[in-house]
């Protein structure tokens, strides 16, 4: 009994020993730090814009394929200005069909609706889908360049300088994570945009012998719940990024890497980011986009007034496991806007604030195109104004 019992101690004693590596290997993994394996990263919460967390993240860097997500935001402002519709055709030039890299292998002279070329550059990030693209919007890539740099100034982007569409490697080509970030922030206002980056296959010509099958090149859409976006980015110049977005329990992230030296260690810190996110901060939505918060008054226009509204999803970051003070909202209207007023042009503002601090701050818009009144229906108000009606 002794001698067995003696055993029973000598294999328990190893077996504690044993688990002593594993336990500190592991505490080795959690205290990695985020963002150690890439050159640049930024992790913001959607809505507000507030960074969640940041490394370099205004360093200038070639940004490969991300810079796609610039070309789909000038095409997807396109479609909502009515410039462009989804089944539209796009006769594919030399130039375009001459694209290397990533692609749908477009021929010259093929045609294919704006819907599918889309789907080309979000999913199978096609190098020739985006010039094509750009030559459509544009009469030609440089013009479509310009169009690009042009967003970029009226974003406020400081580290961003475009030379083409899809981000092959070239001379002065840059932005950084933060301007990624925002940019992509900017083309999630068009929430049917996810509808296609979210894809992770589909085909193009389906039923035809030059069907083509598409895979997309962001893995996270498959193995991370919420992600539907954005897109991924590689050159032996740029290595490996990621601009990604998820969304869960109503709060939307967008995390943005750059430099990291393999796909694997790319996607392992984009997921570490994302649970950062949302294990520690949640979001509380104040106003949809579209709803009404006032009016503004007209001047000479058809109508008299004209409804100020939200542009986008108005919500407030909060960190878990802290109280937080109820936001104070403030909002003022222009007293007088002069007609013609387009839907969407500026008409007021908005501002959140919490303990004194301003989280949020926010332009309200025109909720409808108003035109210049006729001289009848000035004519009409004035005698209506002597009338005392």
């Amino acid at each position: 009994m002794k001698k067995g019992l003696h055993l029973i101690v000598v294999w328990l004693l190893l077996a504690l020993f044993a688990t002593q590596p594993l336990t500190a290997k592991a505490a080795e993994v959690k205290k990695t730090p985020l963002g150690e394996k890439t050159l640049s990263a930024i992790v913001i919460e959607r809505d507000t814009g507030e960074v969640i967390f940041e490394k370099n993240s205004d360093k200038a860097l070639p940004p490969a394929s991300m810079t796609k997500i610039m070309t789909m935001l000038l095409v997807m402002e396109a479609i909502d200005e009515g410039k462009l519709s989804f089944d539209e055709q796009v006769t594919v030039s030399e130039y375009a069909a001459s694209m290397g890299g990533s692609q749908i292998f477009l021929e010259a002279g093929e045609q294919m609706s704006v819907d599918d070329l889309l789907k080309g550059i979000a999913v199978a990030s096609g190098n020739d889908a985006a010039v094509a693209m750009a030559e459509h919007i544009a009469g030609s890539e440089e013009g479509f360049v310009k169009m690009m740099n042009e967003k970029a100034s009226e974003l406020n982007l400081e580290q961003t300088s475009f030379k083409n569409t899809n981000g092959l490697p070239i001379e002065n080509h840059y932005s950084s994570a933060h301007d990624l970030a925002m940019i992509a922030k900017e083309l999630l206002k068009y929430e049917n945009i996810t509808e296609y980056t979210g894809i992770y296959e589909d085909y193009l010509r389906k039923g035809t012998d030059k069907e083509f099958w598409l895979v997309n090149t962001n893995k996270l859409v498959r193995f991370y719940p919420g992600v539907d976006g954005l897109k991924t980015g590689f050159t032996q110049e740029a290595k490996y990024g990621l601009t990604a977005t998820a969304e869960k329990d109503g709060m939307r992230v967008i995390t943005v890497v750059m430099g990291s030296p393999t796909s694997k260690e790319r996607n392992a810190e984009v997921t570490s980011l994302l649970d950062h996110a949302f294990n520690n901060y949640s979001t509380k939505t104040l106003y949809k986009k579209g709803d009404v918060l006032g009016a503004a008054t007209v001047v000479k226009g058809s109508e008299k007034t004209i409804e100020a509204i939200t542009e986008d999803q108005v919500s407030i970051l909060l960190k878990k496991g802290e109280d937080s003070k109820e936001p104070v909202v403030n909002t003022s209207f222009d007293e007088s806007v002069a007609a013609p007023i387009k839907k969407g042009d500026v008409v007021g503002s908005l501002t959140v604030e919490i303990d004194g601090k301003t989280v949020v701050s926010t332009d309200l818009v025109a909720s409808e195109t108003i035109d210049t009144a006729s001289w009848w229906q000035l004519f009409k108000r004035t005698l209506s104004t002597f009338a005392g009606k």
